[in-house]
């Protein structure tokens, strides 16, 4: 990660210019302080990637302003300089959270040598940062036996070890993330960054900060510099999920990173310099969106250099129940219940299905039914809810629960069972669709209560409520914006602003 403002903070006047000297000769951005206070000063109104800081200064030491920086969310790297007689103190400077240490008077290759490693730890921590708030995929096989998925997996691996940019398109849910993966972790960049924007989850005012990063006062809340994701994925590649639904004017911004690999961050005017392979997804028809004018003609031929199809599940039926099949053992060892397999009369429903939410819809349904099945017993039809728009019943007295295990009675308090339990011994399951009385729930009624049961199945995790009731990430929050604003969200119930 490119290093580009460095503070310099030393009291010996020689070392501050030599140094300063060097930096520049390197077109790197330089401030000096010549005390603790100046270093505060500049540290309030501005940001910087490295500050080299001497041990001893005139009104402290320097280890305080490491001290001071341990809260900060976006601290600069702090190199410390030292003369031989404190080396040890730069030691402890070291374990309290400084990078590296400089001994005086310091020679070019040294400093050279040190600013290189503090360029690729910094690439590391960013990226590492970046993943650790990421969505990761729970299952990362592309799966199939049918021979379209045999082709798109050859086609994958001719592609893989190329640079081209590759377009993915594709149904929800048909796996187009799982295809990018796949192009990744076969290419020469497998041991470089990986970096996901889901630009339909990012609204229009902050996906240009997203893409390409902002500079410190750029905006109101722009406390600090931040890095885009096209930077962080710098030598590695950038996955730009949904890319049809930014907007024009970023569709412009974006064509000139793919074809020059520079952009400016907001409020900058440093040509930032990439060297990024880009993969898009998107589940519209791009060209009838460019026929739309939704669409930048040049951009989508930029971006379709390399097409990737990948079918829906209703054209590849042999794949159903050996994906179904597939998806109850995973999810029988994840949630540890025993599950003896599907019914015929369950492997007849899901290939009936149209699966409409595709290899997506038939995982969920797969994993509430493990979930509503019960130990040891067969996976019928009515433990999926495929006839029921995919609302699942969540509180408990549906669900036997037992601490995630499937412990139930096969009884009710009157000792009749329903025509299902009688067909399979398993416990009815109370239509979630109507009142006690037997009249039907409104609609929106229905939908608003699932959207939150899934959120408290899900403690809140809004992408996994999203998958379990088959809609985007983006239509979630739509929603959940909708019921704040329209003052609809029960108490308690307003989970808009958590995430």
């Amino acid at each position: 990660m490119q290093i580009e403002k460095i503070l310099i903070v030393e009291d010996d006047l020689i070392a501050r210019k030599n140094l300063d000297q060097q930096l520049r000769k390197w077109n790197y951005e330089v401030k000096q302080a010549a005390s603790l206070n100046d270093a505060r000063r500049h540290l309030d109104s501005d940001s910087f990637d490295v500050i080299i800081l001497d041990v001893d200064l005139p009104d402290g030491q320097g280890p305080d302003i490491l001290k001071e920086l341990q809260n900060q969310r976006q601290r600069p790297m702090v190199i410390m300089s030292t003369g031989f007689g404190t080396v040890d103190s730069a030691v402890e400077c070291i374990k309290a959270g400084a990078f590296d240490y400089l001994i005086k008077p310091t020679s070019p290759q040294q400093l050279e040598i040190t600013l290189k490693k503090a360029e690729l730890f910094n690439q590391l921590v960013q990226v590492n940062n970046y993943h650790n708030t990421s969505d990761e995929d729970e299952g990362s096989e592309l799966l199939g036996r049918t021979e379209q998925m045999k082709q798109v997996r050859k086609l994958i691996r001719t592609v893989a070890r190329t640079q081209a940019t590759v377009l993915i398109q594709g149904e929800n849910g048909t796996g187009k993330e799982l295809v990018a993966r796949a192009l990744f972790r076969e290419s020469p960049r497998r041991e470089k960054p990986y970096i996901k924007v889901n630009c339909a989850a990012i609204s229009e005012s902050l996906i240009e900060s997203e893409f390409f990063g902002h500079e410190k006062g750029s905006f109101t809340g722009a406390i600090s510099k931040r890095l885009g994701r096209f930077e962080l994925a710098d030598t590695g590649t950038i996955l730009l999920d949904e890319i049809s639904e930014i907007s024009l004017p970023i569709q412009t911004k974006l064509l000139r990173v793919l074809q020059e690999r520079e952009f400016e961050r907001v409020g900058g005017n440093r040509t930032i310099r990439v060297d990024v392979r880009v993969i898009a997804t998107t589940n519209r028809d791009l060209k009838q969106s460019v026929r739309n004018n939704e669409f930048r003609e040049d951009l989508f031929f930029r971006l379709n250099v390399i097409p990737i199809q990948v079918p829906p599940l209703r054209e590849r039926l042999d794949d159903i129940t050996y994906l179904a099949d597939h998806f109850l053992k995973r999810f029988s060892r994840k949630n540890g219940i025993k599950i003896a397999g599907l019914s015929q009369r369950c492997q007849e429903a899901l290939l009936k299905h149209n699966w409409p939410g595709n290899v997506r819809e038939l995982q969920n349904s797969i994993e509430r039914g493990v979930i509503l099945c019960g130990e040891g017993k067969v996976l019928e039809p009515e433990h999926i809810f495929l006839d029921h728009s995919g609302f699942i019943p969540l509180d408990s007295s549906a669900l036997n629960l037992r601490h995630g295990h499937g412990s139930e009675s096969s009884e009710n308090p009157s000792g009749s069972g329903t025509q299902e339990s009688a067909h399979n011994g398993s416990t009815p399951v109370p239509d979630p669709t109507s009142d006690p009385d037997g009249k039907p729930i409104p609609l929106a009624d229905l939908e608003r209560k699932q959207i939150y049961k899934a959120l408290q199945f899900t403690e809140n995790n809004k992408t996994r409520a999203a998958e379990i009731l088959g809609i985007s990430i983006r239509t979630l929050r739509n929603k959940l914006n909708e019921y704040r604003d329209n003052g609809t969200a029960a108490p308690g119930e307003n989970f808009g602003d958590e995430d």
